[in-house]
């Protein structure tokens, strides 16, 4: 069928404007050296434009013919569904790029190893052991050598099942620091994210049932018990039993003891100051210090 447009008309034509030249088949001009073909058609009550090329490539000719081959594609046959070709485009690009970004993103065990490259210094011994240690036992062999998109619930649950009865206590640990590697590298911004480590329902529900918790306390010294017990902890020799009677005048953990330096003891105050990174609540924490304190202080400094 022959078109609207015509050679001569098509080269000569300046005037920006959109010169249709039927079935759809459109010349846009935008300035004399800027015209372009595309052709115009409806899907699922939707306009679309697509874009056949520039005229200094595509003869009017070559344009009708492509016209042509996209209606095809648009409308379909009885074999063929029609294909919203813009769209089709469109999210091609989306999947490249995706593809591309995907590409570049650092995997787990990688946002793993720089996340704990940064607290390092400020770590426990304690933590020091465990982060790397439990990771790479349970977590990297599954989500190790995947981007964080590409993690899902269904990859936790893979990691945690064989543990999640056997030992409780780190399967909690390593999920919780899987959580918070996530966490750590995703844009704060974005408030459509779920995090596939968090402990939603579904995973809960979805883990082997833990047997009910027996909690066992330790036997507690009876009251009438414990003058002679502190005069043979006083008694007794050695860093450990002096470390024990300094922990039980404190009323401190037993890592916060271990871990306790002299630059933080404030002899003028007769303070100890924990700093926060220490503490559970990462806050720093002052401990009064009375004679007997001080007195197990003094006496280690000495042997120093």
């Amino acid at each position: 069928m022959p078109g609207k447009l015509k050679p001569l008309d098509v080269e000569r034509e300046t005037r920006p404007g959109k010169y249709p030249d039927g079935d759809g088949l459109y010349l846009i001009i935008a300035s004399a050296t800027s015209k372009n073909w595309s052709y115009r058609y409806w899907k699922d009550g939707k306009q679309r434009w697509l874009g056949l090329g520039s005229l200094k490539d595509v003869s009017l000719k070559d344009a009708r013919l492509a016209r042509d081959a996209a209606r095809l594609r648009v409308k379909g046959d009885r074999s063929t569904p029609g294909v919203d070709i813009v769209q089709e485009k469109r999210s091609a690009r989306q999947e490249a790029k995706a593809t591309e970004i995907q590409l570049s993103l650092p995997t787990f065990e990688e946002c793993a190893e720089i996340y704990i490259r940064e607290r390092w210094a400020t770590w426990s011994k304690k933590h020091r052991d465990q982060w790397p240690s439990s990771l790479k036992r349970y977590a990297y062999a599954t989500i190790g050598k995947l981007t964080i998109p590409e993690i899902k619930p269904s990859h936790i649950y893979e990691l945690l099942r064989p543990i999640w009865v056997e030992k409780p206590e780190t399967a909690n640990r390593v999920r919780g620091r899987i959580e918070t590697i996530i966490a750590k590298n995703v844009d704060v911004d974005d408030t459509d994210f779920r995090n596939p480590a968090e402990l939603t329902k579904q995973l809960r529900e979805k883990l082997p049932k833990r047997p009910k918790r027996v909690v066992r306390h330790h036997p507690a010294l009876l009251y009438a018990e414990a003058p002679q017990f502190v005069a043979d902890l006083s008694a007794a020799g050695g860093t450990a039993a002096s470390m024990l009677r300094f922990l039980i005048l404190t009323a401190c953990r037993t890592n916060e003891v271990v871990d306790a330096r002299w630059s933080e003891i404030d002899r003028a105050l007769s303070t100890w100051k924990i700093p926060g990174e220490r503490m559970k609540m990462h806050q720093d924490h002052v401990v009064p210090l009375y004679d007997p304190a001080l007195a197990i202080l003094y006496k280690m400094k000495s042997r120093l």
